[in-house]
């Protein structure tokens, strides 16, 4: 697979079309954002999801903002083990109750093997029977495991690219960019939709920013699901003192991945614990229009859902009708 993608659509957007959409005046580029938005999803609805880590820490790679790679001295214990059945189901009930429509389960693994895999494939079977939407995120995948996840039911895989690619070397050095984009690959091949996106806040500049914005447009098709996550900076990675990102330019990233990716549920993710009501709201009017709702991300703190409500209710937001989100995707 071309580290290049193709677009499903015509006129392709390169690194120089999606910096020109940065460069836009604040609030016209937040306008148009909006406009985009309200075309291809139902106004003022935020879909729910929840993440929960089924097996955490001690992983190979080398990520440099991720607390669970054993190659950083952080102060994360490491599970040995993978989650039991029943923890997974009692997670998935609460998180239903509370209102998520899909649960997400993420093992810190470069890659899952077949017996590793046979567990997460009964936790996906038993999530789906209670009448949630499923995701996986199990690092690259083998030759006919992700055929195995679509015949389980799964729905979503998540795989993010995380940054541009011209940026990726100074993030990551045990994986490389294709190896990233051979796994979306496959997942797409067998029929299971695509979570992806990346991290605003490693270091990169506004060119790298509309690097990474540009290889998720032009995936073929564009992700399904596209996650925005905003740094968390974590003692003991060596991302724990890069400066954080402007929160204007946050939000810019977002309108820019509502225009460039319009028909995406476009997802506020990680550090949400450092971003203001205020900046939130911003968020949504650029067009974000997914939250992960719990108290987690994994091993880093998320808005309580008790103060996710509040927020919700002060903006007018309601809980995504799935339903009619798709009608207006289809439209």
């Amino acid at each position: 697979m071309e580290v290049t993608a193709v677009s499903r659509e015509a006129g392709v957007w390169n690194i120089a079309s999606v910096t020109e959409l940065f460069d836009t005046p604040f609030m016209d580029l937040i306008y148009r954002a909006q406009q985009v938005h309200r075309d291809h999803h139902p106004a003022n609805q935020v879909q729910l999801s929840t993440l929960m880590s089924i097996k955490t820490g001690a992983c190979t790679e080398d990520c440099a903002y991720c607390p669970q790679s054993k190659h950083h001295e952080t102060d994360l214990a490491e599970e040995a083990r993978i989650a039991k059945l029943e923890e997974v189901l009692a997670a998935a009930r609460a998180a239903r109750e509370q209102g998520a429509q899909r649960f997400c389960m993420g093992a810190a693994w470069r890659s899952p093997t077949e017996r590793q895999l046979d567990d997460v494939i009964e936790m996906v079977q038993a999530v789906k029977a209670l009448g949630m939407e499923t995701c996986v995120t199990l690092g690259m995948l083998k030759p006919g495991q992700a055929q195995r996840l679509r015949d389980a039911g799964l729905d979503y895989y998540n795989h993010n690219l995380d940054t541009s690619p011209e940026f990726y070397g100074n993030i990551i050095t045990t994986r490389t960019y294709e190896d990233r984009l051979n796994t979306l690959e496959s997942v797409r091949d067998a029929g299971i939709k695509v979570c992806c996106g990346g991290i605003v806040g490693l270091g990169e500049s506004r060119r790298e920013r509309a690097g990474l914005i540009a290889q998720l447009a032009n995936l073929n098709p564009y992700p399904e699901s596209v996650p925005i996550n905003n740094l968390v900076r974590v003692e003991g990675t060596p991302l724990a003192d890069v400066p954080a990102v402007d929160e204007f330019e946050f939000v810019r990233t977002i309108a820019v991945a509502r225009i460039t990716m319009p028909e995406a549920v476009l997802r506020l993710s990680a550090g949400r614990t450092d971003m203001s009501d205020t900046m939130q709201a911003l968020c949504f009017m650029a067009g974000a229009n997914s939250i992960f709702y719990g108290d987690e991300l994994l091993t880093t703190a998320n808005p309580q859902q008790e103060k996710d409500r509040q927020l919700m209710e002060r903006l007018g937001l309601e809980v995504m009708d799935m339903q009619a989100a798709a009608q207006a995707c289809t439209s």
